[in-house]
C-alpha cells in the first residue's frame, strides 16, 4: 500500500464492520488497518512526518505492520502538537462505540510532538499503555518558561485552550508509560521532570539527543521494543541489548563529543576524537581533538617513527 492508495472513507457509526476506514476531519484523519485483535498501536504524527504532504501512510505503518499488529494512525494536517478538536474527539467517538474494547492491549506511541499527544489521549481509552519519545509536557510558555523551540510552529497553534493543554496533568490516569529522553538536551530533562509516577518507566538514553527515536530505530531495536512492550508492558533482554549498538552511530558519537567539550574535559576529549578518527574521519572529532592540542599542547603525543624512518 503507498502514500496515496488510502482506506474507504466511513462513518463513525460504521467503524465496528469495517477491518480497514478512514475518519476524515476538519484538522486531521484517523487511518486504521486491521490485522490482530491482540494488539493495537496508536500512533501520532510529528513535526518530520509533516514534512511530507498529505495523503501519506501513518507515522509508523511499515514497522507496525511487519509485527502484524493493528494500526490506528492519528495524523494531523498541521504542526499543531495536535491542539485541536479532531483528533480527540475521534478517538472519545471510537471509546464510545466500543472500537478500543475489542483489543487485549492498546498502546498509544509518539515522538515530540506525537508523544504529547500520545500521553495526553491514551487517557480515553482505559487500560491504554504509552510509549513516548523525547515528549514535551506542554508548550505553553506560562507553565514551561524554558521552552523556547520549534517558535514558529507553537505561536501558530492553541496553547490557551486548557483542554489537553499539560500532559503532567495526564499521567496520574495512565495504565502505564515508557518515557524515553535524553537527560543532556536540557529541555526534554526538564519536561521528563514533570512526567513522572509510579506508573510511569523513564528511560535515560545518554547523548540520543532530541531525536531519540531515530537513535532506536539505527540501533534495529525498535521492533523489539514494540513487541516486548505489547506483549509484557516491559522492556527486556532483547531491546536493552540491540540498545548496546548506539555507540558506532554517528549521531550518538557526535552528541556524546559535543557533551564532553562542554564540560571541559580534555584528556576524555583527546582519548574519545582519537578512538573515533581511528574508525572514520568524524569532522566533529577532529575539529574538537585540534582545539583540545591548541589549548593543551603538553597533551600532543609525539608521532612514532617508523622502522624505515630509523
Amino acid at each position: 500500500m503507498d502514500a496515496f492508495d488510502l482506506p474507504a472513507t466511513c462513518h463513525i457509526d460504521e467503524v465496528m464492520r469495517r477491518d480497514h476506514f478512514l475518519l476524515e476531519g476538519a484538522e486531521g484523519n484517523l487511518w486504521y488497518e486491521q490485522r490482530s485483535l491482540r494488539v493495537l498501536f496508536v500512533t501520532f504524527d510529528n513535526l518530520a512526518t509533516l514534512d511530507d504532504p498529505y495523503p501519506r501512510l501513518p507515522w509508523m505503518h511499515s514497522r507496525v505492520t511487519a509485527l502484524g499488529y493493528s494500526l490506528l494512525g492519528v495524523q494531523s494536517f498541521a504542526k499543531d502538537w495536535f491542539r485541536q478538536a479532531t483528533a480527540p474527539d475521534f478517538i472519545r467517538a471510537l471509546q464510545a462505540v466500543g472500537f478500543f474494547a475489542r483489543f487485549e492491549t492498546v498502546v498509544f506511541v509518539g515522538a515530540s510532538m506525537g508523544a504529547f499527544a500520545a500521553l495526553n489521549f491514551a487517557t480515553l481509552v482505559p487500560g491504554a499503555r504509552v510509549l513516548a519519545f523525547s515528549p514535551q509536557s506542554t508548550m505553553s510558555q506560562k507553565i514551561c518558561p524554558f521552552e523556547t523551540r520549534f517558535g514558529y510552529a507553537v505561536r501558530r497553534s492553541n496553547w490557551t485552550d486548557p483542554t489537553f493543554l499539560d500532559a503532567a496533568d495526564a499521567v496520574a490516569h495512565l495504565a502505564h508509560a515508557v518515557i524515553l529522553f535524553d537527560p543532556f538536551v536540557p529541555e526534554d530533562r526538564a519536561h521528563a521532570a514533570r512526567l513522572r509516577g509510579g506508573n510511569v518507566t523513564q528511560i535515560k538514553a545518554d547523548h540520543f539527543t532530541h531525536q531519540a527515536i531515530r537513535v532506536v530505530i539505527k540501533c534495529d531495536a525498535l521492533p523489539e521494543m514494540f513487541a516486548e512492550y505489547a506483549e509484557t508492558g516491559r522492556l527486556g533482554a532483547d531491546f536493552w541489548r540491540r540498545l548496546r549498538a548506539r555507540k558506532a552511530l554517528r549521531v550518538w558519537r557526535r552528541a556524546f563529543m559535543e557533551s564532553l567539550v562542554r564540560r571541559g574535559q580534555p584528556r576524555r576529549i583527546l582519548r574519545a576524537a582519537n578512538a573515533m578518527l581511528r574508525d572514520e574521519r568524524y569532522l566533529f572529532a577532529a575539529v574538537a581533538r585540534d582545539a583540545v592540542l591548541k589549548a593543551h599542547p603538553e597533551l600532543k603525543v609525539p608521532e612514532l617513527k617508523t622502522k624505515a624512518a630509523r
